[in-house]
């Protein structure tokens, strides 16, 4: 930790701050400058209590923390990139992009089929659907709950592609972990920390969306509830924050991709598809999130997007996704992936 002293600061009222440091566990080191003290407090953050209570003290002008806030999601604790690895063998964080894909909700047993079917047939290795839908409305189609769920274990069955699906309730934890292979915690959800607790309990992997207005130190902090309980297994996934614009449905922060490389160890997912919740800007967003050094595409996908019972207007057919997949190509072997 580092404390910067106010000027003209008294002997006396440094001895009391310096004295204070030692009593919470710190080794301090003064350093005098010409108009102001610093002192740097060398200790163990995590194991003895915070310095910036130091703010307490009147002539203490500031205490900035060395460390970072989330230490199991920094590079500091894990230097090298994590890596998922899933039941039909495929590695999240490895050589391989790879492409999650499968309809926003599951409607019934023909759609999500046909779904997965065509999704594995092009190259996808992941299949998802909502069972359980957050919506904004009350009256919106809701999802159909466990009944989807079973549907979705049929159509991994019948794929040998692994699920993954959302996560809305603590309640529910137990059972959506029983169906699915990852567990994903949406926007709304991406602070709620007993959600978070509950979904690493499960020990299945865990994709963390980013919050509609959340900071990048905040996103990484709620990471930090899955890594600290037990659970290795975690995913950031940007998809698209609230701004200004409303031309797009939200707008997609292809930046947050780099930071994320250069802050975490953990894998970075991009979902196009609810990042500008428009069809037509999909196959861009895609080949900018792998130039950007994606892990991961998380794509819905459905047999007729026009009529779909939810999120019609973000979601691509068959043939486009097919299409996606060929063009994709090319622009991942030029980043060195496959």
């Amino acid at each position: 930790m580092i404390i910067v002293l106010k000027p003209n600061i008294t002997k006396k009222a440094e001895k009391a701050i310096l004295s204070e440091i030692k009593k919470l566990g710190y080794k301090p080191h003064v350093m005098r400058g010409v108009s102001r003290t610093v002192i740097g407090a060398i200790g163990d953050e995590q194991a003895n209590h915070t310095l910036e209570t130091l703010t307490s003290f009147d002539q203490v002008e500031s205490v900035t923390p060395i460390q970072k806030r989330y230490k199991l999601v920094s590079r500091e604790a894990h230097p090298a990139d994590s890596t998922i690895k899933l039941p039909n063998g495929t590695i999240i964080g490895g050589e391989e992009v790879v492409v999650m894909a499968g309809p926003c909700s599951v409607e019934s047993e023909k759609q999500l089929m046909q779904s997965a079917e065509a999704v594995a047939e092009a190259g996808a290795k992941v299949l998802r659907g909502g069972a359980f839908k957050p919506r904004t409305s009350p009256y919106e189609f809701q999802g159909l709950g466990e009944k989807g769920l079973k549907l979705l274990a049929k159509a991994r069955k019948a794929t040998g592609l692994p699920v993954i699906t959302e996560l809305l309730s603590e309640n529910h934890a137990e059972m959506v972990a029983e169906y699915a292979d990852i567990l994903q915690i949406g926007t709304r959800n991406a602070q709620n920390f007993q959600l978070l607790i509950a979904a690493a309990k499960t020990g299945k992997p865990v994709l963390l969306k980013r919050g509609l207005a959340m900071k990048i130190e905040e996103w990484l902090l709620a990471g930090e509830y899955v890594l600290s309980n037990d659970n290795p297994n975690l995913m950031f996934c940007e998809r698209g924050i609230r701004t200004f614009e409303t031309y797009t449905r939200n707008t997609l922060d292809l930046s947050a991709v780099p930071i994320l490389k250069q802050a975490t160890h953990s894998p970075v997912v991009i979902d196009p598809s609810q990042g500008c919740g428009r069809a037509d800007l999909v196959m861009s967003m895609c080949k900018g999130a792998v130039a950007m050094g994606a892990d991961s595409l998380i794509i819905e996908v459905h047999p007729n997007p026009t009529e779909a019972w939810s999120d019609g207007a973000q979601q691509i057919g068959f043939d486009g996704f097919k299409q996606l997949m060929s063009d994709l190509k090319p622009i991942i072997a030029a980043v060195g992936r496959r």
